[in-house]
């Protein structure tokens, strides 16, 4: 295999994903990493921007010197309304590879579906390196910088990414009622 997807949402980039990305790396050459529904943002489970997230994975893999970064591209997309089509917009958008990185089930679905083969990244400590998790945290005033590398933490700090997702949620839970 010498070229694969890695398909994820990133809100944000935590370690579990740096983890997932060195497992993705001891199985291909190459590999193109989806910033999945990239037109989301400013929602409770997406407060950060496409290229918010795409600065914290690249800042975070160009810090990581177990990682060659001539070897990975990173690649926004966003989600259609036809989940049967959405595998179709990614091949439109990124260069041809063999296989997709994914521990999201439907995903993963879509593509086996198309007889595309899908591998499962071990999931690291997963009850902590969850963006669900770490955005959670950051609502509750837990700690929760420990999860994510220093780059995307910087990158948070800088957009008030934590104030950003109380307001968010606020918003959204104020809409509900």
């Amino acid at each position: 295999m010498s070229r694969a997807l890695f398909i994820g949402r990133f809100q944000p980039f935590h370690l579990g994903h740096i983890a997932a990305i060195r497992f993705a790396f001891t199985k291909v050459n190459e590999l193109i990493i989806v910033i999945g529904s990239s037109q989301a943002s400013y929602e409770p489970d997406n407060p950060f921007t496409a290229g918010e997230r795409l600065s914290m994975i690249k800042d975070s893999l160009n810090a990581d010197p177990t990682i060659d970064c001539k070897k990975t591209l990173i690649i926004p997309i966003p989600d259609t309304n036809i989940h049967s089509t959405w595998t179709h917009t990614v091949d439109m958008l990124v260069p041809q590879y063999d296989a997709v990185f994914t521990n999201n089930a439907f995903t993963g679905y879509l593509f086996i579906q198309r007889n595309i083969r899908v591998l499962e990244p071990k999931l690291i400590n997963r009850v902590h390196f969850s963006g669900t998790e770490i955005r959670r945290r950051m609502l509750k005033n837990i700690k929760w910088t420990q999860f994510v590398p220093e780059q995307s933490l910087r990158i948070i700090e800088k957009i008030n990414g934590v104030d950003r997702v109380k307001k968010i949620s606020n918003s959204f839970h104020h809409k509900k009622i």
